[in-house]
């Protein structure tokens, strides 16, 4: 097995298939040879900008064409892309330059470099130490840089297994690129020889078309996302074809039951697979929809890292039990800029509950912080949202705890949705939730709660709510 340097690997893509498409996004698709003789010329331009191999760069830019030109042309300056949203507030985005140092921040998906560089390959190959450096948690006003412990090298035929793609073909990428999986899946795309199809912007329609127009077979996806397309596909039977789809991850957020198996019906139960996977990279388990309907509700084994569940004093709970994730891997997978982790004799803390059954499949029930004690029960924000989403009228939902002077906390639901009432809802939810899991106060919007990540700040929503 090779470990081939990343951005070698676009040299060999394009001398293999040089007019292959590579990347469609919006009216622009750039073959193998247009995107390495871009990212080749990219990087001899930011090397004359200052860029160095081990360099943090900062990559705001939006979904397209341009944001992959970039990265790879970083890659073969052996520098570390740093990708954060192109329409990141001011105060936010100096708050992360503050802990990287980028010794660039590229942020106009209209630059061209001087025609006049060469486009050949860059040589010698160079290996950043990093291969990617996301952020996280800007919702709290504190943002952490996550520095992958992986250098910028891979082989490409395991990336080829976790994918399930050994003959190319074609993804389609619905997610923000500065977030952690639609990055990691349409790169891993990459380097496995798919054709990327990106969405500048999630959108129900748009994808269904998508997957008409290039024979999509291989998708990744939130739970939101799911449940757009799902209710599209429903009002209007017939009308799009998924035949093509061969292979559907989903994760990021809770998947309501009803909703993977509303997407069984769609695409068959073994082509839905479910992944779950920390940003550091501490553990990832896998499960496709026919292990799953075995083991329901679990999102599988680890696939990598090892897992644990422990009780508030740190010890180990029973299977079946309930408890805090804690994971570890054998060599490091990340390091923190801007914040320390939490950890337990090696063990580092998810940030996340659950459970592991008697054959270790792993079950999770919700974020630590995003728990709702109210009147002394447990109540987990997930599984609201999931009752709440089974509602026909129901678009997108977020549930937080709220302080009440006799319960400690009740349960709010914002909720966007039309034509119904918090009567309505209630009564929807008391044939599928525990009285005290019923929220006791809703509020109605009009726009969606989640980003196009499935990610919500409740942080944030919780100060309006309180507001």
């Amino acid at each position: 097995m090779t470990v081939v340097p990343l951005g070698r690997i676009l040299t060999d893509l394009a001398g293999a298939a040089p007019d292959r498409p590579i990347v469609t996004c919006g009216p622009e698709t750039v073959t193998r040879a247009e995107l390495e003789s871009r990212a080749n010329r990219l990087a001899r331009a930011y090397e004359a900008q200052g860029v160095r191999q081990g360099d943090f760069v900062t990559v705001a830019l939006p979904n397209g064409v341009a944001f992959y030109a970039a990265t790879f042309a970083l890659w073969k300056l052996g520098a570390i892309p740093a990708p954060v949203s192109s329409q990141l507030p001011e105060r936010e985005l100096a708050a992360i330059l503050e802990l990287t140092r980028p010794a660039l921040v590229v942020d106009d998906p209209g630059y061209r470099p001087d025609p006049g560089l060469s486009d050949a390959p860059i040589e010698p190959d160079r290996v950043p130490p990093a291969w990617k450096a996301p952020t996280s948690g800007g919702s709290t006003g504190r943002p952490k840089v996550i520095v992958s412990e992986l250098p910028g090298a891979i082989v490409p035929t395991e990336v080829a297994d976790l994918l399930g793609q050994h003959d190319g073909g074609v993804q389609l990428v619905t997610g923000p690129l500065y977030h952690n999986a639609p990055f990691n899946f349409s790169m891993y795309g990459l380097f496995a020889g798919q054709h990327l199809v990106v969405l500048p912007k999630f959108d129900a329609v748009a994808a269904l078309e998508a997957i008409q127009r290039y024979d999509i077979d291989w998708i990744g996806l939130v739970p939101t996302m799911m449940v757009r397309i799902w209710r599209h596909l429903e009002a209007d039977p017939g009308r799009y074809d998924l035949s093509s789809v061969r292979q559907v991850f989903h994760g990021a957020a809770p998947c309501p039951e009803w909703l993977k198996e509303a997407w069984f019906g769609l695409v068959g139960a073994a082509a839905v697979k479910e992944m779950y996977a920390s940003t550091e990279g501490q553990l990832t388990t896998l499960i496709d929809g026919e292990e799953w309907l075995r083991h329901r509700g679990s999102v599988g084994r680890p696939l990598l890292g090892e897992v644990r569940i422990l009780d508030p004093q740190g010890a180990p709970v029973p299977p079946g039990a309930t408890g805090e994730l804690y994971a570890r891997t054998a060599t490091p997978t990340y390091r923190y800029i801007g914040a320390e982790p939490r950890t337990r004799d090696g063990w580092d803390a998810l940030g996340d509950i659950g459970r592991l059954d008697e054959d270790g499949y792993l079950y999770i029930a919700d974020r630590r912080t995003d728990l709702v004690i109210t009147g002394g029960a447990n109540v987990y924000p997930a599984e609201v949202e999931a009752a709440l989403l089974a509602h026909p009228e129901v678009v997108s939902c977020a549930v937080i705890g709220l302080p009440d002077d006799d319960l400690g906390e009740r349960v709010h639901a914002v909720v966007q949705a039309a034509r119904v009432t918090g009567d309505d809802l209630r009564g929807f939810l008391a044939g599928r939730l525990v009285r005290y899991k019923i929220p006791r106060s809703f509020r109605f919007v009009d726009t969606p709660l989640r980003d196009d990540a499935g990610k919500v700040r409740r942080a944030a929503l919780r100060e309006r709510e309180l507001s």
